[in-house]
């Protein structure tokens, strides 16, 4: 795929009554575009994927397409820690339309470098959809190292990642261990948008484009402008904001956000909760230094 750049959304799922808010979801992914996003991610980490059953997860992905109208890849989050699960969930977006599937190592049983490699190849190889590895060691307690991602990087149908290891050089190690220049390097931690794309990176999966889309979209345009000074103005003016999205367990704060901004419902689903009062009083002071946001 071509199309893996810039700032993409890790979108939201909300919730109304115990069920997936399809009118507000439209919303959202109708927000998105207008405000210059170049990708929805729906169903990952941020849209609580893991608690969605097939037949939502089907309708949140299509209602992102249907949105998308193809003006924007849509990347479905199909990962679980089960290959056969995953493979069914990737085939099932593919249904629904979507461009990609982002595809988390699977947690829990934290399978050796061999067991990640086979996993993600029968995905790619059986799923339908081109694959975006997925490495978030603060939810799996796994690191996917850089030696097994150039790896699976060598897998026809394995085009990028989401790196979300926390390690700023992370990007640079990839590199060095060889994948092609096409592959996909996408930051996974708003904060390291910056860093990814100087060092050599395409984009972010984003947190924080949920609340303010164009601005994190233009942080990745002027970058790719040429305009370092502006790029650095966005990601420093964002630092508060992002610190008070991730006070508590992501997607909390974030939906709190939103709920503020009357976008959408305060639903959560369990085992997640509401954020706490202290959470919430930080993510509005922060909204309201970021300004435009409340």
């Amino acid at each position: 795929m071509n199309r893996l750049r810039g700032s993409m959304v890790a979108l939201v799922t909300p919730f109304r009554d115990g069920a997936v808010d399809e009118a507000a979801l439209r919303a959202l992914a109708r927000w998105q575009i207008e405000s210059g996003t170049s990708g929805l991610v729906p169903c990952g980490t941020t849209g609580e994927g893991a608690t969605v059953s097939a037949d939502e997860h089907f309708r949140i992905v299509r209602a992102c397409v249907e949105e998308g109208r193809g003006r924007v890849p849509v990347i479905a989050g199909c990962g679980t820690n089960d290959t056969r699960k995953t493979i069914e969930n990737v085939q099932r977006a593919r249904e629904a339309g979507a461009d990609a599937a982002l595809v988390v190592t699977p947690y829990y049983n934290k399978p050796t470098p061999e067991g990640l490699f086979r996993h993600f190849e029968a995905v790619a190889r059986q799923g339908g959809l081109p694959v975006i590895l997925y490495n978030v060691p603060s939810r799996t307690s796994l690191d996917m190292l850089p030696d097994t991602v150039a790896r699976c990087a060598k897998v026809p149908g394995i085009v990028g990642i989401k790196e979300a290891s926390g390690n700023v050089v992370r990007i640079a190690e990839i590199q060095a261990a060889g994948v092609a220049p096409d592959f996909a390097l996408l930051a996974g931690d708003d904060m390291f948008t910056l860093p990814t794309l100087a060092s050599g990176g395409h984009g972010v999966i984003s947190v924080v484009a949920n609340v303010a889309p164009a601005d994190l979209a233009g942080l990745c345009a002027a970058f790719f402008a040429g305009d370092l000074p502006k790029a650095q103005r966005a990601q420093t003016r964002f630092s508060p904001l992002v610190k008070a999205m991730f006070c508590e367990t992501n997607p909390l704060p974030v939906k709190h956000a939103l709920y503020r901004m009357g976008k959408i419902g305060p639903d959560l689903r369990l085992p997640l909760v509401p954020i706490s009062e202290a959470g919430a009083a930080k993510v509005e002071s922060a909204m309201r230094e970021y300004g435009g946001l409340l």
